[in-house]
């Protein structure tokens, strides 16, 4: 099976396209994403026909569970679907079909015209509870709501993108939080059903912050574009920043756009690492 390993600042995924979806994917990418004894990486992606756009993605975390989107996964799916000839080469917009509906991107490309990244339209947020959902009562929007997890106080702030995200702001350095022992308790607290993204973030200026974050069924990523987006969003909703932002992650920066109505859009770079072979052994 011919696979390809490409990442979105660090965030790394496995890559291909199979004839059939006929097999257990999630058991592939349990063994795919592990980085001792497969490939390495925070999961796996398939690019797929699609009815309704012009490619579907299908994205696996590393424990095998499937999610709704993944912001750094379509941008590198796009390149890939492009490279490999799954969509016509010169287009200039792609619509990729997810379980979080279709998603735009403008595909931004170097001076030879290869695909380096895209502009992504990645939908309106919603901060309703029920989108998440979230155990929550109200129709939102949800600010400082207080949990305790391991004896730490934290206010969370939360925000759908087609994936469920809970957000809680720092005065200090995110790199100092200690994310490994918060993060899976958030992610499984008994407020969020279907378990939640869990990110740190330090508002550094109006249109500058810092965040690392906790993926559902992945742990500790170096970049999450939903992420990004919700953190966009949460963060001109409760007025900390303006319309657009540079969230600084472990592994590089996004760009994002909101203005507080509509669909917020994210802009970063797409990198593709090796081909190679996967035996089944």
């Amino acid at each position: 099976m011919r696979v390809t390993k490409m990442h979105g600042l660090g965030n790394d995924y496995v890559y291909l396209a199979p004839a059939s979806e006929d097999r257990d994917w999630g058991d592939l990418s349990r063994r795919v994403s592990d980085r001792h004894f497969g490939v390495g990486s925070d999961g796996l992606i398939l690019a797929l026909p699609s009815q309704v756009a012009d490619m579907r993605m299908r994205m696996f975390n590393a424990d095998g569970s499937e999610a709704e989107m993944c912001g750094n996964g379509i941008r590198c799916v796009v390149k890939y679907a492009v490279e490999e000839g799954l969509v016509a080469h010169d287009l200039p917009v792609v619509t990729v079909e997810t379980l979080a509906g279709v998603k735009t991107l403008a595909l931004v490309r170097d001076g030879r015209g290869v695909v380096t990244g895209a502009r992504v339209d990645m939908g309106p947020p919603s901060f309703s509870p029920a989108s998440l959902p979230a155990n929550v009562e109200g129709a939102g929007p949800v600010i400082d709501l207080p949990i305790t997890v391991d004896g730490m106080a934290l206010k969370l702030t939360l925000v759908s993108v087609g994936n469920p995200h809970a957000i809680h702001y720092l005065d200090s350095d995110p790199d100092a939080f200690p994310l490994e022992r918060i993060g899976p308790l958030v992610e499984h607290h008994p407020l969020f059903p279907r378990r939640v993204n869990f990110q740190i973030v330090q508002v550094l200026s109006r249109d500058h912050v810092k965040h690392r974050v906790w993926e559902r069924g992945s742990g500790i990523t170096l970049a999450s574009g939903t992420s990004a987006t919700a953190v966009c969003a949460a963060s001109r909703l409760r007025g900390f920043t303006g319309d657009r932002i540079t969230d600084s992650l472990p592994g590089g920066d996004l760009m994002l756009e909101w203005d507080g109505a509509g669909s917020v859009f994210m802009t970063g770079p797409a990198t593709r690492v090796f081909d190679a072979e996967w035996l089944e052994g």
